[in-house]
């Protein structure tokens, strides 16, 4: 009988990943950990800029705290290889509501919208080419 742990490891039959995917890996993962990052302490600065944007976009200010320590541990999450997968789902979950937030208040699609997204991309890309298990993972998704 499969425990849960043999159930939830998906085999790799290489565990090497090239130096170059595994640089342009590290590359994809450090810009949006830095942006986000630096994001998560505005929330907890609050700066006029942030206090102006939790305006327009509808959310009172005292959330900003709350969403900057969600955005801070999925973002630490994200950047430990060991917990990775678990960041990256978080923070997928995390900019679909900022994708839902700009949709709501009719904020221009490639600039704010989309930004998200191309965060998003970012953070799956990094994770895809610096662990062979992610790609394994898509791999036996698209057959």
């Amino acid at each position: 009988m499969a425990t849960a742990a043999t159930f939830m490891e998906i085999p790799v039959a290489n565990h090497s990943t090239s130096r170059g995917k595994l640089w342009t890996g590290r590359v994809f993962t450090a810009l949006p950990v830095a942006f986000l990052a630096f994001d998560a302490v505005m929330k907890f600065v609050k700066p006029a800029p942030v206090t102006e944007a939790f305006a327009k976009l509808g959310y009172p200010i005292e959330t900003a705290v709350a969403l900057g320590v969600v955005l801070l541990v999925s973002t630490i999450l994200y950047a430990i290889p060991r917990t990775a997968n678990l960041g990256a789902v978080l923070l997928t979950g995390y900019l679909g509501g900022a994708i839902s937030t700009h949709v709501r208040v009719g904020d221009p699609l490639f600039s704010h919208i989309l930004f998200p997204v191309y965060m998003a991309a970012m953070i799956w890309g990094g994770l895809y080419l610096r662990d062979a298990r992610v790609r394994k993972f898509f791999a036996l998704r698209a057959n």
